[in-house]
C-alpha cells in the first residue's frame, strides 16, 4: 500500500521533544532518558496512537515508547499528544511517552539486552505472501530480535483479526525454544480471562463493530 506523504510531517515530528532522535545513542540508557527506573514498554506498529496514550495515561509507573516506521504514520498520535496538551491541565501530562520514527527490523540496535519488559503488536500487516513471511512481526526473525531485548521473562502481546496471520504466530511461538504460549484466544471479547482490562484500538473498534472476532495471544520469554 502506498503512503500518502505528508509535507509537514518531518518539521512537526522534529519539533516535538518526545519524539526521539539518533535513538541508537540511546540504548542501554532508555531509563536515563525517562528519567526514572520504571519499566519500559514498547509499541511496535502503533497507528493512530490510542492504544498506547490511554496505557501511558493509566499506567504512569510504566514508560511507553510507539515506534512506526513512516513519518506520515507517526505524525497521527504525535498531533494527538500535541491536541491533548492544548488543555493547560494536560500540559505536563504523558511524560512517561515517547516515540521513534524507524523500522523495526532495527530494534536491536536502540534497545540493549534485556532492556523493554515488555513488547505490543496490534494489528500488524499480515504480508500475506509466503515469500515475505520474515517480514511479519510475529515470524521467527522477529521472535530471535524480541529474545534479545526483552528482560527475563518479558512478554509479547498480539492482537489482530487476520486468522491467516494469527494460525502462523500461535505456530512461531509453539516452534520456539526461547517462547512459551502463555494465552490464546481467537474471541478475544467473549474470554472474559484474555479480555480483562483489554485496551482497543483504533482497528480493533472497527474490525469488531464489523462483527470479526479478535484474536491474542501472549508469549512469554523462556530464558
Amino acid at each position: 500500500m502506498r503512503l500518502r506523504n505528508i509535507p509537514r510531517a518531518e518539521s512537526v515530528l522534529n519539533g516535538c521533544k518526545e519524539v526521539v532522535k539518533n535513538a541508537s545513542d540511546c540504548r542501554g540508557r532508555w531509563q536515563e532518558v525517562f528519567g526514572n527506573s520504571n519499566p519500559v514498554h514498547i509499541e511496535i506498529g502503533m497507528g493512530k496512537g490510542q492504544f498506547l496514550l490511554t496505557l501511558a495515561e493509566q499506567n504512569k509507573e510504566v514508560n511507553y515508547i510507539g515506534i512506526e516506521r513512516y513519518s506520515s504514520v507517526l505524525l497521527r498520535p504525535v498531533e494527538k499528544l500535541q491536541e491533548i496538551r492544548t488543555n493547560p491541565a494536560m500540559q505536563q501530562a504523558y511524560s512517561n511517552i515517547r516515540f521513534l520514527c524507524m523500522d523495526a527490523r532495527n530494534i536491536t540496535e536502540v534497545f540493549a539486552p534485556g532492556e523493554i519488559d515488555r513488547i505490543y503488536l496490534n494489528f500488524s500487516d499480515p504480508w500475506p505472501k509466503a515469500r515475505h513471511a520474515a517480514r511479519r512481526l510475529t515470524s521467527r526473525e522477529f521472535l530471535a530480535r524480541y529474545h534479545e531485548i526483552l528482560g527475563n521473562m518479558g512478554a509479547i502481546e498480539f492482537k489482530t483479526d487476520n486468522r491467516l496471520l494469527f494460525n502462523f504466530s500461535v505456530s512461531e511461538v509453539n516452534t520456539s525454544t526461547d517462547f512459551r504460549l502463555e494465552g490464546c484466544t481467537y474471541d478475544l471479547h467473549r474470554d472474559g480471562r484474555m479480555n480483562q482490562g483489554n485496551i482497543m484500538t483504533e482497528y480493533e473498534e472497527k474490525f469488531s463493530s464489523l462483527g470479526n472476532p479478535i484474536c491474542k495471544l501472549i508469549a512469554r520469554r523462556e530464558h
